[in-house]
């Protein structure tokens, strides 16, 4: 029974076979190979009924066979049993020695052949020596040469050790194959394959040089991938993959660097980019010994390349050579028969450069100070080195001329080899030219800050504050003049641009001298706060005294001292009890918000300050509530929209990095105050009436107010922190949402209610919620006087499930886009799908620790706009202005690519809108469109005509941004494919004449941007 099934499982392959050489069943190989993995047959059962094929005297039949077998072994070497693969190698390699024809079957035997696990040992070293012998690789196409790299590749990786027993006859045979390699695909693996030789330590033996010139010839990479190609290779991953080669092994050095220095000295820019390049990763290996030859050739085309180069590239590229060939020869350990190259090295450097430091004015001091500062910045030797020759050269020019503009250019110059010294530790005196020389540095530094020009002080600051990181260069008393110097320029600068500087300085220099920055510019600065002092014809004095503070406040100690005198002037508005203008509550908010910022990194210093801003704010504010009908009326002022505004970022910030459990004892405490009066905590717990906010009573309009503030603070929270009374604080609320008649109040308790919902665990006490808030928006927003609150705590519950993927934001998003519709709210509901995508800067955002879902804006737009599109059609022509100020609101936060496969669909909308006479409708719409028209989208040619009329037609609009962004749309329009664009040439230089003489500067610069654009359309090389 067995012999029958064997004897039919034979015919079957026969037939196949036959079939397959006749040319009948291309795809038989997968059907023979299926009979091998099911165990029908054997490999060897197919080579016997291959038999009479594989000795045919023809050379295309023989091939034919041959054929089949490989591409079965492809399928199923994993199969094969090591005494059938021994047969098969040596099957194979006496078929090498056969027609030219059967040379592609052969390899792809081969490399099936060299995967298999059970390859006898010997073999791999037999297969090889009879490629080498047998085949002229170069001669073969290129999938079979690219079949032998994979074959070698195979081997070095299983049977290293076998193949380094070849010795240096396994370099020689590579250098073989790959001599005269031009295919890309195929240099990839060939470079790999020198880098593995070199890096597992192959024998080279006397083909070092042969091995380098079969590489080194494709240096530097010229190649231009053709287009649309498939294979995806480009000009760099040849470059990187060379170089790798290259700057493998120090045994290339001496073919290599004279190779470098030439194509440095040739005229081809990238050639010289690729050569500084290859020279800076070779440095990473070589020593004293191999550069020392070529140190000056070398030095001299580093020079050149900077003291001449036209290019920006080429010159940067030459400093970081010159580091890296610096830092190279730092790491080179000497002994005391060796010269010390370094030392020679930088000699020579400072022979060619140091002389032009004394020309301030001359175009070759900069090259000279970049290419002495890029030296000195490879090792603490350079360093030392070049400073102690350097420093009292620019020390004595800085004294020996007089003008600023000189001055300024010394003075940079030495501020560079300062920030070069940042890179060390301390140093010892007697080594350290720098410390040597730090009374004469501290004095140049010190009169550059008393200079007349703006531009001197402000290297000046920026060396001072070099100076003062660095350690043991600043005595105590130098510590205190810089203090002194840093609060003259904040208080007395004339420019600003002096000012801001010095309050970035004292900044950075703060937390290492916070004793001196708190007893001196803390103390002066809130003294001048205090003040009657007012410069005139400067901006504010005390506006400066409040930035500085908060500037300054980068210490937990000077914290504890800004941070009184900042709430001081909130809670005063201006000097004594005399309000100011908003203006300054709002000013001195932003500083606070400032300060937070910078205790955020710190738990101590940001506790301390919740714990001492927020309550101060708190108490501030319902003081205010309580006095909000006396004269002079300081409570109206910090009862302003703009001073809550501004209030709100400080208590979030001092609110969002807050620990559990501190969080925790925090908001009990504001909780309570806001639900049930409770006001012990505060500073001033004595009022002249209770606080309501949710509650009638002859305050409760101007308390109300005051919920911003619970919503910054409560909003702001970690989501496992439990809010106390939170069914309460959410009925409360809501109830002031939807009746409160000042717009503000019920604004922020529908951003508070929103914020909370959002951060509401997942469960029946959320849909019971849920239900209550969309019956009371339903009912309000049918009828009443409160169906602006309405929509606008609708817009924020929406944004607050759209962003937490919750089902029942479909249902609210409907009943948006159901309002479109509405005369009333229409407009104001289309101005709401832009709050629902953009980022609020208040709540609902990371920032604040809400619950945003990845990817939220995609899954809006593709629920949401298939029925924008279709309400927009079916709606009245005098509502459609709505839809259409919707839409272009969803797809400006859209990602691009998600919007460019949906544009043939909406662009017809798109085109409507631009006829739109509400300018936010146009603006909008502009701004989708411009940088669509910037990726050339095929679409977008189609319409070309209709396009061009609208974009030109928008340049006459009344608003300035949409003039701005009409011609920028003409200008992006160049982008498409110019035969497109050639007909409308005239037309468009024509109009934009008219734009050239806007009364807008910003227009007129527009306009000469995209008509210089247009000119240029079809000219050659555009």
């Amino acid at each position: 029974m067995a012999a029958a099934v064997g004897d039919e499982a034979g015919g079957v392959l026969r037939g196949w076979v036959r079939d397959f050489l006749a040319g009948h069943r291309e795809g038989g190989t997968a059907e023979v190979a299926a009979g091998v993995k099911a165990g029908s047959w054997t490999v060897l059962e197919i080579v016997e009924a291959l038999g009479s094929c594989l000795q045919s005297p023809e050379p295309l039949t023989r091939g034919r066979g041959l054929q089949l077998l490989s591409q079965v072994l492809l399928q199923c070497h994993s199969l094969l049993q090591e005494e059938e693969v021994t047969h098969l190698v040596l099957f194979y390699e006496n078929r090498l020695k056969d027609h030219h024809l059967l040379i592609p079957s052969v390899l792809q035997g081969l490399r099936a052949l060299s995967m298999c696990e059970v390859l006898a040992p010997g073999l791999a070293v037999s297969v090889l020596k009879a490629i080498f012998q047998e085949v002229h690789v170069q001669s073969l196409p290129q999938p079979e040469r690219h079949t032998v790299y994979s074959i070698i590749t195979t081997f070095m990786h299983t049977r290293e050790e076998e193949l380094k027993g070849l010795g240096a006859d396994f370099t020689f045979g590579f250098i073989q194959v790959m001599d005269g390699e031009k295919d890309p695909r195929n240099l990839l693996v060939a470079f790999q394959i020198v880098r593995d030789l070199i890096l597992r330590d192959y024998v080279l033996g006397p083909f070092v040089e042969e091995l380098f010139e079969v590489t080194s010839c494709y240096f530097p990479i010229d190649f231009t991938p053709p287009p649309n190609d498939p294979h995806g290779i480009q000009r760099d991953d040849l470059i990187v993959g060379l170089r790798a080669v290259l700057a493998s092994t120090p045994h290339f050095a001496e073919f290599l660097l004279p190779l470098l220095i030439e194509k440095m000295d040739s005229e081809l820019q990238s050639a010289k980019l690729d050569s500084l390049q290859t020279l800076s990763a070779c440095c990473t290996i070589y020593g004293q010994k191999e550069l020392q030859e070529f140190l000056p050739s070398l030095w001299s085309s580093l020079r050149r390349e900077v003291f001449q180069t036209a290019s920006e590239k080429v010159e940067a590229e030459a400093l970081t050579t010159l580091h890296s060939l610096a830092a190279c020869l730092s790491r080179s350990l000497l002994n005391s028969d060796t010269e010390d190259l370094l030392d020679s090295f930088l000699s020579g450097i400072l022979q060619d450069c140091r002389h032009h430091l004394c020309e301030p004015d001359m175009k070759l001091v900069w090259p000279s100070a970049r290419l002495l500062q890029a030296a000195a910045g490879a090792s603490f030797r350079a360093t030392q080195r070049i400073t102690s020759s350097v420093l009292p050269l620019l020390l004595e020019q800085y004294n020996q001329h007089a003008q600023s503009s000189q001055r300024r250019t010394i003075l940079e110059m030495l501020l560079g080899f300062l920030e070069i010294q940042q890179k060390w530790g301390p140093q010892d005196e007697e080594e350290s030219a720098l410390l040597r020389s730090r009374a004469p540095l501290s004095s140049v530094v010190f009169s550059a800050l008393t200079d007349r020009s703006v531009q001197l002080q402000l290297v000046g600051i920026r060396a001072l504050t070099v100076l003062g990181t660095l350690p043991g260069l600043l005595a105590p008393p130098d510590v205190e003049l810089v203090v002194d110097h840093l609060t003259r320029l904040i208080l007395d600068a004339d420019d600003s641009q002096s000012c801001m500087a010095a309050m970035e300085a004292a900044g950075s220099l703060a937390p290492l001298y916070p004793g001196v920055f708190s007893g001196r510019m803390v103390r002066r600065l809130a003294e001048e706060l205090q003040s009657e002092r007012e410069e005139e014809g400067q901006p504010s004095l005390r506006a400066r005294c409040r930035q500085a503070l908060a500037a300054v406040s980068t210490h937990p100690s000077i914290v504890r001292e800004t941070v009184p005198v900042l709430l001081q002037c909130v809670q005063q508005g201006q000097k004594g009890s005399v309000p100011a203008d908003a203006c300054d509550v709002v000013a001195t908010c932003q500083s606070l918000q400032r300060v937070a910022v910078q205790c955020q990194g710190d738990a101590e210093s940001c506790w301390y300050y919740h714990q001492t801003v927020v309550p101060r704010l708190l108490a501030a504010a319902l003081q205010a509530t309580m006095q909000e009908k006396a004269c002079p009326p300081l409570g109206k002022l910090l009862l302003e929209e703009d001073t809550l505004t501004a209030m709100v970022p400080v208590i979030r910030a001092a609110s969002t990095h807050l620990s559990p459990e501190l969080a925790a004892q925090s908001v009990s405490q504001v909780v309570s105050l806001f639900l049930d009066g409770e006001v012990s905590f505060l500073p001033q717990d004595s009022f002249s009436c209770p606080f309501r906010p949710f509650q009638a009573g002859p305050c409760a309009a101007s308390q109300r107010r005051l919920v911003a503030l619970l919503m910054a603070f409560v909003c702001s929270l970690p989501r496992d922190v439990a809010i106390p009374q939170q069914d309460r604080l959410l009925r409360e609320l809501l109830a002031l949402s939807c009746s409160c008649e000042c717009p503000f109040s019920a604004t922020a308790a529908a951003k508070c209610f929103a914020g909370l919902v959002n951060k509401h665990p997942a469960g029946q006490q959320l849909d019971e919620l849920l239900q209550t808030v969309v019956n009371r928006m339903e009912a309000a927003l049918a009828a009443g006087p409160c169906r602006s609150q309405a929509l606008t705590l609708l817009l924020w519950v929406t944004r607050a499930l759209v962003i937490r993927y919750h089902p029942l934001s479909s249902r609210l998003t409907d009943q948006l886009l159901g309002l479109l519709g509405d005369t009333e709210l229409g407009p104001s509901v289309a101005d709401g799908f832009s709050l629902l995508m953009a980022d609020s800067p208040d709540v609902l955002h990371r920032g604040c620790h809400a619950d945003v879902r990845i990817m939220f804006r995609q899954r809006f737009f593709t629920d949401n706009m298939p029925k924008l599109v279709q309400a927009f059609h079916a709606a009245s022509p005098d509502v459609q202005a709505n839809y259409l100020k919707g839409l272009s609101h969803v797809l400006n936060y859209l990602p691009r690519p998600v919007l460019v496969p949906e544009l043939p669909t909406l662009l017809s909308l798109l085109l409507e809108a631009l006829s739109c006479p509400d300018c936010v409708v146009q603006l909008s719409t502009l701004t989708c469109l411009q940088p669509l028209l910037l990726e050339a989208s095929p679409v977008l040619s189609l319409h070309v005509d209709t396009l061009v009329t609208k974009f030109l037609g928008l340049t006459a609009s009344p608003a300035m941004a949409v003039r701005i962004a009409a011609l920028r749309c003409i200008h992006a329009l160049a982008s498409l494919p110019t035969p497109v664009l050639l007909p409308y040439k005239p037309r468009v230089i024509r109009a934009l004449a008219k734009p050239l003489d806007d009364r807008k500067r910003l227009v007129r610069k527009e306009a000469v941007v995209a008509r210089g654009e247009w000119f240029l359309l079809g000219s050659p090389g555009r």
